[in-house]
């Protein structure tokens, strides 16, 4: 009879996590939020440097304008398709439950394409939701002539229970990428969980920490936290994504192209610190060549461990600017 922890890794396997769980994904230093009924404001995303947009369908759209909506972005998805540039491009898709109508799947079957990079999941309470969006996503792939899994799936953690299961959720499907804690004043998390917010955020940097770890400990690739609300505070907005820099988070989302940059910024190695990690990583290989493990370094002991995570950081370097 098979134990749980088998019965996890025949899972693990089906989901195929045996490989790179990466599957050609990169980190995403900023994802702007536009409006699923203004997709002409995607020049405006892409001038600003914004690494992805999420063309929002759920609560950017009213009711009466959803199918209209769903139009205007499954025809932006196409352009991206012919034309494709280096803004990633997702797709903010309605619940996929009855209460909604299923727009969800409806959703998903006009906008999924070779132009999508990725989908992000609204209202995720379990690992259940994450299955059943695995399994829509991977029928619109063949669909659409697509390689299984070739679709990221965002999963928006925005109630109690999903905040308490992420690591469960992360764990669910191989496609789970960029998941984390978006946190923000108002709206569904903070009516989740009950916190007030403050002008830096510093009640919601518990829940955070422990969400990255979980997306961490269960392989999700480059997660991402979010999000400022206050349009014109640059200064707080810097200091908010500093903090998520430090507790390991890879990106954020934002609602405004002003905050593109800013973000980009604090997501960026600076060209101190990527000179710092060319010195480490020499200092570290001169060290085993001389039959050593450790090394000191400008103060520190360093070794092999600190010079993979160097040469990690001079890798993204190339990818972006």
């Amino acid at each position: 009879m098979s134990s749980d922890r088998d019965r996890g890794r025949d899972h693990d396997r089906s989901s195929g996590r045996d490989g790179d769980r990466d599957r050609g994904r990169e980190p995403l230093r900023s994802l702007l939020f536009v409006p699923g009924g203004k997709t002409g404001w995607l020049a405006k995303a892409e001038a600003a440097g914004a690494d992805a947009a999420i063309l929002d369908l759920e609560d950017a759209v009213p009711a009466g304008a959803k199918e209209a909506a769903r139009k205007a972005v499954a025809e932006a998805v196409e352009r991206a398709a012919r034309a494709p540039g280096p803004m990633r491009l997702f797709v903010r898709i309605n619940p996929l439950d009855r209460a909604a109508g299923w727009a969800g799947a409806e959703d998903l079957r006009a906008v999924a394409g070779p132009g999508l990079y990725g989908v992000v999941l609204p209202k995720v309470d379990h690992a259940d939701d994450v299955r059943v969006a695995d399994r829509l996503l991977a029928w619109c792939e063949r669909e659409a002539g697509l390689p299984e899994g070739r679709i990221a799936l965002v999963p928006l953690l925005e109630t109690a229970r999903g905040l308490r299961e992420a690591y469960d959720i992360g764990r669910a499907a191989g496609r789970v990428a960029h998941l984390g804690a978006l946190t923000a004043p108002g709206g569904d998390v903070e009516r989740a969980v009950g916190y007030r917010w403050s002008p830096g955020g510093e009640e919601t940097h518990h829940l955070r920490a422990r969400v990255l770890l979980d997306a961490r400990a269960a392989g999700s690739p480059h997660p991402v936290a979010g999000l400022w609300a206050d349009v014109a505070d640059l200064t707080g907005l810097r200091t908010f994504a500093e903090r998520n820099r430090a507790l390991g988070y890879e990106g954020m989302a934002v609602i405004h192209p002003s905050h593109v940059p800013v973000v980009n910024e604090v997501f960026s190695p600076d060209a101190g610190e990527l000179a710092r990690c060319e010195r480490l990583v020499a200092a570290v290989e001169a060290a085993q060549a001389r039959g050593e493990g450790a090394v000191l370094f400008e103060g520190r002991m360093v070794d092999e461990a600190m010079a993979a995570t160097a040469r990690r950081a001079l890798a993204r370097r190339a990818r972006r600017p």
